[in-house]
């Protein structure tokens, strides 16, 4: 799709591309990004003191830009896998059950898509406080802008996770729930890491 393409079929009555889609491509826009302001500063000895910390952060951009297509299609792929498994027959006591329990992987795997998702998100925040304090300086507020796509993607993608363990069985839901534990906290605080590096570059 082309982004104007992919826009009308985010704003359509259709239930996917939904969030968990929208989340993975903000994650490959947050990497896109990050990957330019390395580019902007590896090399040039002016911002030699970044040469580092924007080597680490590309070697994690190119990973995640790497995954975040396929995170966005596995996305929409799994929701349509579980609204599938709705429409079984039910008839029988036997089609109940493989219902059931088709409906349950789906949603099961429908939870652990934005869980990696959310994990690569992180992943790459991680290193944006670096980049935005010894990067390039001009490039600062493209550090900024990447840290936000990079937040918003790992919470849109926690809340997918959220909608779906919420309908599972406790026991099938706890890898997954553990797996997310803590993000949604870890991520505000490691943003305002980097919100207040990018400020305090910008000022400088």
């Amino acid at each position: 799709m082309t982004l104007t393409e992919f826009q009308g079929a985010l704003a359509s009555k259709n239930a996917t591309p939904g969030g968990g889609t929208a989340a993975a491509i903000a994650l490959g826009q947050a990497a896109g990004l990050t990957e330019m302001v390395c580019s902007l500063t590896i090399g040039s000895e002016k911002w030699s003191d970044g040469w580092q910390a924007a080597e680490i952060a590309r070697l994690v951009a190119g990973d995640v830009l790497s995954h975040a297509g396929r995170l966005a299609n596995e996305d929409s792929a799994a929701f349509d896998t579980v609204v599938a498994a709705f429409r079984m027959p039910k008839a029988t006591e036997e089609e109940k059950e493989i219902r059931r329990n088709a409906i349950r992987q789906g949603t099961l795997h429908a939870a652990l898509v934005p869980l990696e998702t959310a994990k690569k998100g992180m992943e790459l925040l991680q290193t944006l406080e670096g980049l935005a304090a010894k990067g390039n300086g001009n490039a600062a507020s493209d550090v900024g802008v990447a840290s936000l796509l990079a937040s918003a993607a790992v919470k849109g993608a926690l809340f997918n996770v959220e909608i779906n363990v919420a309908s599972l069985p406790p026991e099938m839901a706890a890898g997954v729930v553990e797996g997310s534990h803590g993000m949604r906290e870890a991520c505000s605080k490691v943003a305002r890491g980097v919100m207040h590096a990018v400020h305090e570059r910008i000022q400088s």
